[in-house]
């Protein structure tokens, strides 16, 4: 266990999470990559009601094939908590490559660094 505080956390975890927004506004998977354990997953909801996603893989192609670099976009950390070494955060994001959407994240603290283990996320109709 860390003698961090929570405060100290707090931060680490939304630098964390700050990186991918920066990527998701750059469109440039490499600089969001740090930010997940390579074993990460992203799930979501297709339109037609069915589980997508998979291996955090299915994101970084899609935001270096799909995404164009959105730099007005606006994105918040609207909600972090942590318990020792587990975090859950969210995100909002509006017009982010013409989407937006409000993303899930869980954090875990391994070897005293956050990182996100899994994303869920909701796309919304942009502004």
């Amino acid at each position: 266990m860390s003698d961090s505080t929570y405060v100290q956390d707090y931060r680490a975890i939304s630098e964390v999470l700050n990186k991918y927004i920066e990527g998701c506004k750059q469109a440039k998977s490499s600089i969001m990559k740090p930010a997940f354990a390579a074993e990460a997953t992203m799930y979501s909801i297709d339109p037609e009601g069915k589980l997508v996603g998979g291996a955090i893989t299915v994101l970084f192609e899609a935001i270096d094939k799909d995404f164009r670099p959105s730099p007005d976009a606006e994105a918040a950390i609207t909600r972090i908590e942590i318990v020792g070494t587990a975090a859950s955060a969210r995100i909002d994001a509006n017009a982010m490559s013409g989407i937006s959407f409000t993303d899930f994240f869980h954090l875990l603290k391994v070897d005293g660094k956050w990182m996100v283990v899994s994303k869920v996320f909701q796309t919304h109709s942009a502004p």
